[in-house]
């Protein structure tokens, strides 16, 4: 275990990616350590935490308590609470299903794989979009969704110089998409309603008050022809359009040469 004095005459944290502590196994590390934990228990139980109670109330207490261990326990296997958040990081990106590579499936069908599923982690662990970033991210399973994107995108036809713009079109728009996606989910549940429910009152508030009324008005029929009768059937064909939309930004610049 680190002491706080060999903590103090450390240089900045950079990433446990980055420090050699990431390979630390739940092997002994010295007397004293808890059995039946190990560093993949306290991530798996860290993520679960993150999920229920979110980022705000997380802390290496909490965490400690639901091991029903004590904190110093915890320290046994990670040294700080951020090497501990970015182990969980990664560590959903591990639920993530990566096309194979040597399929021969057309790009636009593993772009759209690959983008979906990204968009569906960041709804279901809200937590993970002010994570990607503040830490660097670079763990394995995060890797191999990288590189599996840089795959893809290299198999699109575009000229070198443009691919890395074109998976930034496409991934900043999924992380922008989701994060808001996630969080609107969130606050319905914190708030005890549905989503549609948590529309209806929005929009009804919105379209009571005078300023916003006229506005209201002329978007009706921009509503309307958005289709669906759900805010997740609207959320869904308003995420497809954009995503074809990028997917036919692509194949224009392509055409370009």
């Amino acid at each position: 275990m680190v002491r706080a004095a060999d903590r103090a005459e450390r240089p900045a944290r950079t990433s446990v990616w980055l420090e050699g502590k990431a390979a630390r196994g739940g092997s002994a590390r010295g007397g004293g350590q808890p059995s039946a934990l190990d560093r993949g228990r306290i991530t798996e139980v860290t993520v679960r935490l993150l999920d229920a109670e979110g980022m705000a109330k997380f802390s290496m207490r909490r965490l400690a308590a639901e091991l029903n261990v004590t904190a110093m326990s915890v320290y046994w296997y990670v040294d700080t609470k951020d090497d501990l958040l970015e182990l969980a990081l990664d560590a959903v990106f591990g639920e993530l299903e990566l096309p194979d590579a040597e399929s021969g499936e057309d790009w636009r069908d593993q772009l759209r794989f690959l983008a979906g599923g990204y968009r569906a982690l960041l709804v279901r662990h809200p937590w993970v979009s002010p994570l990607s970033g503040t830490f660097l991210n670079i763990g394995p399973h995060s890797m191999a969704f990288s590189l599996r994107v840089h795959e893809v995108i290299r198999r699109t036809g575009l000229p070198p110089h443009g691919q890395m713009g074109a998976l930034s079109a496409v991934f900043q728009f999924v992380y922008g998409f989701g994060t808001i996606e996630g969080h609107f989910v969130q606050r319905c549940a914190s708030a005890g309603m549905t989503q549609d429910e948590y529309y209806r009152q929005a929009m009804s508030t919105i379209g009571e008050q005078p300023q916003f009324a006229a506005h209201v008005a002329s978007s009706a029929d921009l509503l309307e022809a958005r289709g669906g009768d759900t805010v997740e059937e609207m959320r869904e064909r308003d995420f497809t359009f954009a995503l074809e939309t990028l997917i036919a930004g692509i194949e224009a610049m392509v055409e370009r040469g």
